[in-house]
């Protein structure tokens, strides 16, 4: 038998969405209202100068004054519009799910996201392609990125919205898309990273290949390599607190993807791209150069991209333990990609930059987010004119 419902519910269902549909018109026109108008009191907010309790006073008092709702609506609407600035609207379960690590937002109504290491859809979408674009250009003003023709492409890290994750965000803009609308990827960092003992127990490595890596770390420079995502920062992340309390770190990073939880005396700095309110830029190279200057033990580089490499490769050969790591199909060919980056900033040749190379003592290939191979570095063959390696796994 087939269900009626009554037609006081249905009115009462179609009101509800109306409702609905207006608190979502009022929610754009206040966000509007922010990022065109009071684009600087949401800064103070990000800088930590104006309170949330300050900010949501303020909020509540421009709604009243603009908005024609009644009393319950206001508080609808800031209720609204305080999850909107303190979280990332629709994108806020994604970004609470722990096993989500990474979000990529192919246009309005297509949002992937990869959990557990599989990509699939998320079941979540924007209302409509304004909702999404006033979106991307939130995200970017609330951590101070300029996006526009002259900085389409943009990159920018959030470290304070979420308790549990450092956001790294991607941005790239219709002038440069095939498409009309932006690309927008985050990738979740945790905070609370894994350990060396916890990588043992999801299997990354079994307890000896663990203690191994722990001593070679320690004792001398170490390349860790990989395709994408395949744990080449989440080993660097749990070796690096293994290092003593008694060893002064410098970690150079474009992102801010290693941080600390323990380690008493361990710098960070991280790469600052053309486009921010500074209007200056440091990058990699900039930064791995002062870092040379600053009484470091123990020098790393999150990952090598560019000329950076030189400077890692002299502060390694002059005695500095380094670590780093970088993107190669196998252990061997690591070596080889640095210096390909090296090279950018070089006049040495290639010869003379890779006899340089056995100052890394220890090569360790990523795949699957497993340690799949492990190399010593036993010196240069003069004759060959190539690395010797051993093969320890």
């Amino acid at each position: 038998m087939r269900a009626y419902r009554s037609h006081e519910v249905c009115l009462e269902d179609a009101a509800l969405a109306a409702s609905d549909s207006t608190l979502d018109e009022e929610l754009e026109a206040l966000i509007n209202d922010y990022i065109a108008q009071k684009g600087v009191r949401l800064l103070a907010l990000k800088k930590g100068t104006l309170s949330r309790e300050a900010f949501l006073k303020e909020a509540g008092e421009h709604i009243r004054l603009q908005f024609r709702l009644p009393v319950e609506k206001q508080k609808q609407l800031l209720e609204r519009f305080e999850e909107f600035v303190f979280g990332y609207s629709k994108l806020t379960p994604l970004i609470d799910d722990p096993e989500i690590s990474d979000i990529r937002v192919v246009s309005y109504d297509c949002i992937r996201i990869k959990k557990n290491g599989r990509r699939m859809d998320s079941k979540v979408t924007f209302r409509d392609e304004k909702e999404y674009r006033q979106f991307v250009d939130y995200a970017a003003m609330k951590n101070q990125a300029n996006i526009s023709n002259l900085n389409a492409i943009q990159r920018f890290t959030d470290n304070d919205s979420h308790p549990g994750f450092i956001l790294r965000f991607t941005v790239s803009m219709p002038i440069v898309n095939c498409s009309a609308t932006p690309y927008l990827c985050i990738r979740k960092v945790p905070k609370r990273f894994p350990l060396m003992s916890d990588l043992v127990e999801k299997k990354m490595l079994n307890k000896e290949t663990a203690q191994l890596l722990v001593d070679r770390f320690r004792g001398g420079s170490m390349l860790i390599c990989g395709g994408n995502s395949s744990g080449k920062t989440t080993l660097l992340n749990a070796l690096k607190e293994t290092l003593p309390d008694d060893v002064a770190v410098l970690v150079a990073q474009q992102a801010d993807e290693l941080t600390t939880m323990y380690h008493p005396d361990m710098m960070f700095l991280h790469s600052l791209p053309s486009g921010s309110e500074s209007h200056v830029s440091y990058d990699l190279k900039n930064i791995s150069i002062a870092g040379l200057t600053m009484d470091v033990d123990y020098f790393i580089i999150g990952e090598i991209k560019g000329a950076e490499a030189l400077y890692l490769l002299n502060a390694a050969c002059t005695g500095q333990v380094c670590a780093a790591t970088i993107h190669s199909m196998s252990a061997k060919r690591a070596a080889d990609k640095l210096v390909d980056y090296a090279m950018y900033e070089s006049r040495y040749s290639r010869n003379e930059l890779m006899r340089q190379m056995d100052c890394f003592e220890t090569y360790v290939f990523m795949e699957n987010y497993k340690v799949k191979h492990i190399y010593y570095c036993t010196g240069w063959d003069e004759d060959r004119k190539e690395l010797k390696y051993e093969q320890i796994l």
